[in-house]
């Protein structure tokens, strides 16, 4: 037999409160929300729900299962006089509304990657799993009147690495505690077989968008197989002579990486191994750089998807990334003794950091320049203030906080922090979202409530692109870049050496008081406190494992 262990783990989570039930056809509602036992039994002592579809809008319940979860729901049946299987139509939702929501054209609800919305055979005295998808939000209806269907338990099964955690963040500020743990969630649930996008719609890898998350893999669980896994399985699908899903960013995004990832852990084996697949990457990528520094990058010109369409902002973007990427390399072939290729990409970079910058067309790509060196900090801060957050995205936010990191503004990207990404968790978000605008929540109603009559629905009724409506996710692993900026620059834990062998200490408080927590390496966590002393300045005490030599404290 060839057979695998799966990396995977579940854990059976009940459901917390009923949301809704229809105004007719439910009975004994409240049996669902006691203690499970997962199993038939008989006899059934506690009683069924019984949903009844004989009355018109008859035969509905809605239950929360109290966070965005991934996996499946598990549906258990008692014996009943008629011993053949009874149909139920069940609808998942990360939304209140999208749980409610008619399938095919109601604020484009479908079941695009995941089936979120299906009629099933339950048994009779047992069990039936459906599933998966990324959901919060179970509803579930009789769909045959001559068939009322009666139901003993209902559960969520999570499926998730059961991996430690030895990545924490602490602070005086319990909305960037809450902000850490929701993108470090977020995240956790994204690493399935492989690093996902999204949990319901984008079960895919995209390289391009794991950057985020793999920063936040660094700060939060430490090496994981998942992030190489992944890498691999994109450079078995992508040659070098291609661009990864047809982006040329997203080929940037991979030597961005991979760079990253041999900072953080020095696999010395997994960097050899990447070795033929980055030359000729690098050597390709230098071909589109003219003389005057002029980049040529084809295929999809891609950002962001708020960027996608503003040219000037694109063009200013992609300059910049590679000549990100191009440093990124040039370092990776230095470790590899690829001298020649190293060469080439210091000449590219150089070519391309002769012309003048852009004005910043974008937020995006300000922050993308000065994270190049193509502006000097300060003046790119102008344009990344300019009306608070607005115009961030979940996905290039993250960049936005490095470059104000950059320029010193620690303050400003911890403000953006709380209100851009705690907009999020101040109507319902368990997990961080695909997109998000703060103009939306004028109006709007929770995403864990019912939508009040005469207000918006914050799922349903925004989003754009490919997140139209209820195709937008609401648990995307790009959005977790608070969680890898909090511990890098506010803990200023900063890897100087493959490995972490040479790790400086440079905490940038901002507003807070104190803050404290620890960051994974290859020879144990890190530990540091940071206090603000009456005359402003930083007290530290950091603990390190003995292989980790400290350069600066300050």
């Amino acid at each position: 037999m060839n057979a695998s262990i799966s990396p995977l783990t579940d854990y059976f989570i009940q459901p917390t409160r009923i949301v809704w039930l229809s105004s007719h056809g439910v009975k004994n509602a409240e049996a669902l929300l006691q203690a499970n036992l997962g199993q038939a039994v008989i006899p059934n002592e506690s009683g069924s729900c019984v949903l009844d579809a004989a009355i018109p809008e008859g035969g509905g319940i809605l239950l929360d299962f109290g966070r965005e979860l991934h996996g499946f729901v598990e549906i258990f049946t008692p014996m009943t006089k008629n011993h053949a299987p009874c149909p139920v139509r069940v609808r998942f939702g990360e939304s209140v509304s999208e749980a409610m929501a008619e399938l095919g054209g109601e604020k484009n609800s479908q079941n695009d990657h995941a089936i979120r919305d299906e009629v099933v055979l339950l048994p009779w005295l047992g069990k039936r799993t459906i599933g998966p998808s990324g959901f919060r939000f179970l509803r579930i209806d009789a769909v045959d009147p001559e068939r009322p269907v009666e139901i003993t338990q209902v559960q969520a099964v999570l499926r998730l690495r059961n991996i430690p955690k030895p990545g924490s963040f602490s602070c005086n500020d319990k909305r960037l505690n809450q902000i850490w743990e929701t993108g470090a969630y977020t995240v956790h649930l994204n690493m399935q077989e492989y690093l996902w996008d999204g949990i319901k719609r984008d079960r895919l890898v995209w390289v391009g968008d794991m950057h985020p998350e793999v920063s936040t893999i660094h700060s939060v669980f430490g090496f994981n197989e998942v992030v190489p896994q992944s890498l691999d399985l994109t450079c078995r699908i992508y040659p070098p002579t291609s661009w990864v899903s047809g982006i040329s960013s997203y080929s940037l995004w991979w030597i961005i990486i991979q760079h990253d990832f041999w900072m953080h852990h020095a696999r010395r084996d997994y960097l050899e191994a990447q070795r033929a697949y980055l030359v000729e990457l690098l050597v390709r990528l230098t071909s589109f750089v003219d003389v005057e520094g002029r980049e040529s990058l084809h295929g999809f010109r891609f950002l962001d998807w708020p960027t996608n369409g503003n040219d000037a902002a694109v063009n200013e973007g992609l300059r910049a990334l590679l000549i990100m990427g191009m440093e990124a390399g040039g370092k990776l072939c230095d470790s590899l003794g690829e001298s020649q290729t190293a060469q080439l990409c210091q000449e590219s970079t150089r070519r391309l950091k002769q012309l003048p910058p852009g004005p910043g067309a974008s937020k995006q790509s300000m922050a993308l320049q000065m994270l190049a060196g193509l502006i000097p900090p300060q003046a790119g801060v102008p344009v990344l203030k300019k009306d608070g957050p607005k115009g961030l995205s979940t996905f290039f936010g993250y960049y936005v906080l490095e470059a104000l990191a950059l320029a010193g503004e620690t303050e400003t990207a911890q403000s953006f922090i709380s209100q851009y990404w705690g907009g999020m968790l101040d109507f319902g978000a368990t997990t961080f979202w695909e997109d998000f605008d703060l103009a939306w929540t004028e109006n709007a109603g929770r995403i864990d409530e019912l939508v009040p009559a005469g207000m918006k629905d914050l799922h349903g009724d925004f989003g754009a692109h490919c997140y139209i409506g209820f195709r937008h996710s609401l648990c995307h692993g790009w959005a977790s870049g608070p969680t890898a900026w909090l511990s890098r620059h506010v803990l200023g834990i900063h890897f100087l050496e493959p490995g972490g062998t040479l790790i400086e200490i440079k905490p940038q408080l901002g507003k807070l008081e104190w803050a404290e927590g620890s960051y994974p390496t290859p020879y144990g966590a890190i530990h540091v406190r940071h206090e603000r002393q009456a005359d402003g300045s930083i007290q530290s005490v950091v603990r390190a494992p003995d292989a980790i030599q400290i350069a600066k404290t300050s």
